[in-house]
Parts: structure tokens; sequence; C-alpha cells
């Protein structure tokens, strides 16, 4: 499993490839402009970002150049822009890989792969075990003690992401923002009601949790029902 970061300007195209990517395993967080998306590399130090270049407030090219100052983080570029010359001078500047839009989510996924292969960060096995919990991303399952659980996508998300983290306390904001793709923020009702329905389908409460544990003023994390993650 990857944490990617995306940085991409248009929203129907950013949401649509969130989707895909997620449902290929990765974890996906993203930015709709050149300085949030460089603050988030250095912040959360994704595995890989996934780069345009046609960005509102600064060109990718020169968001690259920055980003290579503070980071070693492998960067494909995805772009409309096909001209010889610019792709030269993009993997001149740093880039890891170039590829040309349109292309499918199964494609770029492909380009993640190879990128990460050469840079050491592919991980071996993207399923995620938490105690008797197990997830695997890329069949979109997950099974406790061996039973497998009945969760709608957005189910899915939330608990893989969290379980992705364990031990770590996230934030309702982070949540709303990597999970729903919400990055101004939204109702921590919508997270409040999602980790109602995990807990249910988990077999426990607020009241009484075993893998979910709200941390009051904070955020909620998930851990290991044993002690090993907490």
């Amino acid at each position: 499993m990857a944490q990617l970061l995306l940085i991409e300007d248009d929203e129907r195209v950013r949401s649509a490839l969130m989707r895909s990517l997620r449902d290929l395993g990765h974890q996906v967080s993203s930015a709709p402009d050149a300085m949030t998306g460089l603050r988030a590399a250095v912040d959360h130090r994704p595995d890989l970002v996934v780069l345009d270049l046609g960005l509102p407030d600064l060109d990718g090219s020169q968001m690259l150049r920055m980003l290579r100052g503070v980071s070693d983080v492998p960067v494909i570029v995805a772009t409309a822009r096909d001209d010889e010359d610019e792709i030269v001078r993009v993997l001149g500047s740093g880039a890891d890989d170039y590829v040309v839009k349109p292309f499918t989510a199964k494609q770029l996924d492909a380009r993640i792969q190879a990128v990460l292969r050469r840079t050491g960060g592919a991980p071996a096995d993207p399923a995620v075990t938490v105690g008797p919990l197990r997830i695997d991303p890329r069949g979109r399952s997950a099974h406790l003690e061996g039973r497998p659980l009945d969760l709608s996508p957005k189910e899915f998300d939330l608990l893989h992401y969290l379980a992705a983290r364990a031990g770590e306390v996230v934030a309702k904001r982070r949540l709303l923002t990597d999970v729903w793709d919400l990055p101004f923020g939204g109702a921590d009702k919508t997270v409040d009601v999602h980790l109602a329905w995990l807990r249910r389908k988990l077999g426990e409460t607020a009241q009484a949790p075993r893998f979910l544990h709200t941390v009051r003023g904070v955020g909620v994390k998930l851990v290991d029902p044993s002690g090993e993650a907490r």
C-alpha cells in the first residue's frame, strides 16, 4: 500500500483519480494547488507524488524544483503537456517519470509501481493486519477473525485509512480531507456517523471500544485489542 499525494487542480479529475487509485489499493490524499501540495509533501511525507503541471498558483515545474530543494520523494508528472522539450526539461528537474493525459488509472498505477520499485518504496504486501482484523485494499475486502465484513465503500476507506495508521491519533479534520477529499473541511458529524457504523460492524460500541478509540478533543485511533498497537 503506497501513500500517494495527488496535486491536481481540476476537481473532477482529482476526485475520479483518487477513487480509482484507492480502488487499486493506494492511500491517496490531494491538493488543488502548488503551495498546498508542497506543504503536504513536506508535512505528511508521502511515498510518491503525482503532479500536474497546470496549477493555478504556480507552474508545476516550478513547484517540482522547490520540492526537490527539501525532499527526495518520488514524483510522477501527470499532465496534458506533450511537448518533447518540456518533458526533457521536467525530467531534468527531478521528476522520476512523466505521463501524458489522457491515461487510465491502471496505466498510472503501473508507473507508480515501477517508480516505487526503482526507489525501494514499493510495499511487498498491500494488506494491513491489526490483531484479528485484516484489510486487503486491492480486493477491497476486510475480515475480522476470518469473517468477512460487509462494508460500504466509504466505511472501507475509513477503516483502511485508520488501520494503516494503527496506534496513531487522527484528527477528524484530517479524515475529512484524506478520506472524503474535502480539503477545506466539512461536518465532523459525517465522520461520527461512519465511525458509529464501523463500530457496530466490528462488534463494539463507543462506550466499550475494541478497535476504535476516541481521544476527546483530538481525534480517533484504531488499535490492536491485545494492546500491542496502543
